[in-house]
């Protein structure tokens, strides 16, 4: 394989793990957009359970269905909770992929360079040598 097919190859190689940390980082949006829901949502229930007043204070009928109201508001806050949890646990996933496939991207690009370097180095070399032989060309022409 010759040099410029590994550094076209590299090369491709670098944009397909460019665009995998792309969709990473849209995945990994998406998640902590999704987090901030349910924190949002979280605070709301809270906020729905305190609001609602002590419930001693009401008539039996009505002291009964706020009871009723605030455990079923503690219920979904505690389901809602355990959700998150789940989701913090996919998303420290999702970002331990993240990191990998960046390191990899980082990785496989300083390949590139290197490789590219080396062929630049090679292309100086052969230009040097055709123009020494060039010049020892001319040179025996002159000395003739």
């Amino acid at each position: 394989m010759t040099i410029k097919n590994t550094i076209d190859s590299l090369d491709t190689l670098v944009r397909l793990r460019s665009t995998k940390v792309e969709k990473l980082q849209a995945d990994m949006a998406a998640q902590q957009a999704t987090k901030a829901r349910y924190q949002a949502n979280l605070a709301r229930l809270d906020s729905l359970a305190t609001g609602s007043g002590a419930s001693g204070a009401l008539p039996l009928a009505l002291a009964l269905n706020c009871g009723q109201y605030k455990l079923a508001v503690i219920a979904l806050a505690d389901n809602h909770r355990t959700d998150l949890s789940l989701h913090e646990a996919t998303m420290a996933v999702s970002q331990r992929a993240l990191n990998d496939a960046w390191s990899e991207r980082q990785l496989l690009g300083q390949v590139l360079e290197q490789k590219k370097g080396v062929a630049e180095l090679a292309r100086n070399r052969t230009e040097r040598k055709r123009e020494d032989d060039l010049a020892t060309q001319s040179w025996l022409a002159g000395r003739k």
